[in-house]
Order: C-alpha cells, then sequence, then structure tokens
C-alpha cells in the first residue's frame, strides 16, 4: 500500500543513520516484493554540519555527480523510491547561521527529486522510522515504545486488517477530492486568528488523495500517514496572511510561528518566532520559489490528529490539519496531459514549477475553510475542524 514495489524494480532507500535498522527491514521486505537491487542511501546529520561550520561556503549545497546520475537515470529507469523520516535531533543545526543551513541542502538533486514525483517517473513513499531523538522532541524523553504506538495508531497498524483499512480510508478520501471535483470552486479561502488567505484554483485542475499513479500505471501512496485532500492552486491567485499553527521541519530545522503575507500569489513578507531566515532563503532559491505549490484539506476526523500529539515531522503533522505548500506544484493536477507540459506551458496554466516544495500547517479548530464561487458565493468546507461538504 506504500511504494507498491514491483517485481524485477530496483528500490532506492533514503534515510539517515539512525534509521539503520528500519532502512534493513525496509530492504528485506523490498526483496520479498521481488525487488531486483535495493540500495539504501544514508545521511548523516552531523556531517552536514560539520560541512557548514567548517567547509568553503560555495561548497554549500553540492550535489554528489554519482547521485546525480543515479537520479537522472530514475527518469527512464522507474525505480522505486522510499524515504524515512523522523529527525532524530532537529535543534543540531538551530545555532548555526539560517541562511547557510538552507543553502546546505543539495539543490540539483532536489530538483531531481521534485521531477521524479511531478511527472510520475517513479513509485514512491514516504514513512516513518520512529527512534528515540524523535520520541524526546514528541514527549520530552526517549520513550520509543510509546512513539512506536502512536505511529500505529496515525497510520492505521492497529487495524485487525491494515491492508483492507487502508484501502477504505483512500476511497473515503477519493470520495472528498471527487466531491470538490464536482463543486468546481473558483477558489478557498482559510480564516481564524492570524489568518485571512484566499488562494485562487486552476479552472479544471483536479483535487487529489491518498493513491497515486505512475506514468507507467503502478499505483502506491506517497505518504504513510496521509490524511489530505489537495491540489496545485493557480501561482498568480494568492491574497492575504497566514499563520503557521505548528512547528514546521524546514532545511533540517525547526520553524516556528511562521507568518506570511501574499500578494498576487507571491509571498512578501515572512517573520516568525524562529527559523524565519531558512523560509526567506528558501523563498530566494529562484524566481518562482515563493508562490504557492499547493493548498491541502484535513479535518479532525484524521488519524494523526486523534492522537492528540504535535510530531514535529512535517510528514505528521502536516496530516493533522489543513497546509499549503510553496514551490513546486503537481503537474497531474491537469490529468494526463500534466506531465507531458513544458514548463513554460505548466505556468501559463496555473501549476508552479520550482526547485523547492516546503509544506507548513495552517489550520485547527479555529480555522474556517471556505469554498468560493466565481461570483464570492462561500460554501462552507471545514467548519470547527468538521468537514462540511457532502
Amino acid at each position: 500500500m506504500g511504494a507498491n514495489v514491483q517485481p524485477g524494480q530496483d528500490v532506492v532507500v533514503t534515510c539517515l543513520v539512525e534509521h539503520a535498522d528500519i532502512a534493513r527491514a525496509m530492504a528485506r521486505e523490498a526483496y520479498r516484493a521481488g525487488a531486483a537491487h535495493v540500495l539504501v542511501l544514508y545521511g548523516d546529520l552531523h556531517l552536514r554540519r560539520a560541512a557548514i561550520e567548517l567547509g568553503p561556503e560555495e561548497e554549500l549545497g553540492w550535489s554528489p555527480p554519482h547521485l546525480l546520475e543515479l537520479y537522472t537515470r530514475a527518469l527512464d529507469e522507474h525505480p522505486a523510491l522510499i524515504s524515512l523520516t523522523g529527525n532524530p535531533d532537529p535543534s543540531l543545526l538551530g545555532d548555526l547561521d539560517p541562511s547557510l543551513v538552507a543553502r546546505s541542502e543539495p539543490r540539483e538533486i532536489r530538483k531531481l527529486l521534485l521531477q521524479l514525483t511531478a511527472e510520475r517517473r517513479v513509485n514512491w513513499t514516504v514513512v516513518s522510522a520512529p527512534n528515540e531523538g524523535w520520541a524526546t522532541q514528541v514527549f520530552g524523553e526517549p520513550d520509543l515504545e510509546r512513539l512506536w504506538d502512536a505511529v500505529a495508531v496515525a497510520t492505521r497498524l492497529d487495524a485487525p486488517d491494515v491492508v483492507a483499512a487502508w484501502r477504505e480510508h483512500a476511497a473515503r478520501l477519493e470520495e472528498r477530492a471527487d466531491g470538490l471535483d464536482a463543486r468546481g470552486f473558483d477558489a478557498v479561502r482559510f480564516r481564524g486568528p492570524g489568518t485571512d488567505l484566499t488562494v485562487g484554483l486552476i479552472a479544471g485542475a483536479h483535487w487529489g488523495s491518498a493513491t497515486n499513479e505512475t506514468a507507467t500505471g503502478v499505483q502506491h501512496l506517497p505518504n504513510l500517514p496521509t490524511e489530505e485532500v489537495f491540489t496545485s492552486p493557480d501561482w498568480r491567485r494568492a491574497d492575504g496572511h497566514v499563520r503557521s499553527t505548528a512547528p514546521l521541519i524546514a532545511a533540517g530545522t525547526r520553524v516556528e510561528g511562521l507568518e506570511l503575507r501574499f500578494e498576487g500569489g507571491k509571498i512578501v513578507d515572512v517573520r516568525a518566532e524562529a527559523g524565519a531566515e531558512i523560509i526567506r532563503e528558501q523563498i530566494a532559491m529562484d524566481e518562482q520559489a515563493p508562490y504557492l505549490a499547493e493548498v491541502a484539506l484535513v479535518d479532525g476526523a484524521s488519524a494523526v490528529k486523534k492522537t492528540g500529539l504535535v510530531f514535529h515531522d512535517t510528514l505528521f503533522d502536516e496530516n493533522a490539519t489543513c497546509h499549503i505548500a510553496f514551490g513546486r506544484g503537481f503537474p497531474h493536477v491537469l490529468g494526463e496531459e500534466g506531465s507531458k507540459l513544458s514548463r513554460e506551458e505548466l505556468l501559463e496554466r496555473g501549476v508552479n514549477v520550482a526547485t523547492v516544495h516546503t509544506d507548513f500547517m495552517i489550520g485547527g479548530p479555529e480555522v474556517d475553510v471556505v469554498g468560493l464561487d466565481a461570483d464570492g458565493a462561500e460554501t462552507p468546507i471545514i467548519r470547527d475542524d468538521v468537514w462540511q461538504l457532502a
């Protein structure tokens, strides 16, 4: 139900060294599913800190050529990509220059990965790897067993039949997406404390949900957990202000109390209690980075929300509430033709194309979401954290 590894397919697992035990288990399961080769790529936040502190500044963001070749070949070879998440120490880079931290992510690799997923070249999934450092962030103590219990609830591992539970959940989300498609809203508006943001939608664009399908027909669930219905809005149409309702992890560093102001689709002001410079660096990466890529709707029925926890992990926290993202959008919201359009054609149709994609949470019980018709008439979508559309 996650990556859906195919017989004879290559599998690439990316993770941190603290995820090694789970990465090994992933490799065994991938081979059981018929994988031809499994490659595990380990990262280390301590090595990243060393590069920022001691390495030449002009080399920050360097992408190793052998990895660039790997991901370039993936455009045609279509491996399965599995990414493990669960930061063991989100504060490790927190005392460094935020602009250098933001620039330390390998830009060319990130660009290729966004292309691979946006063009549906690979079946992929992001899934959790609980560890003591992550547990300490959530509970204040390294209670790994308690974290596993919470992850089990959020990802439906506690269901009698896990696969059946996920199929039922995916079908329910697909019904919500179909309902939004049928409404054909011109825009959505978020209103709550510190937030009054109107996001224009692309005429005829579809809402997506849990299940994705590659251009070669392999169905998969890109996120485990997933509770959202989402689309790419028109990058030229966002106005107002918004305040994040949960911390986010950007460039390996926690950003708290993020506040953004939009004019004509563009982020024109960035403020935060901590980490604002990280976001400023990200939206400066290219000319399209400061425009929206995604708008996603999540209500209080979310399995992640029901845990009552802030996971301090974007994969989980974005699936507890509504969120938006700036940067690269999803061509597939335009249907089959989306993956065939050039950069210029996508921009003309309203789908943003950039070298970054950063999600942050903006929903919650105090934030109402309405759909707007072309004449401005409002239809409630989420009120008091409860889904309103039939």
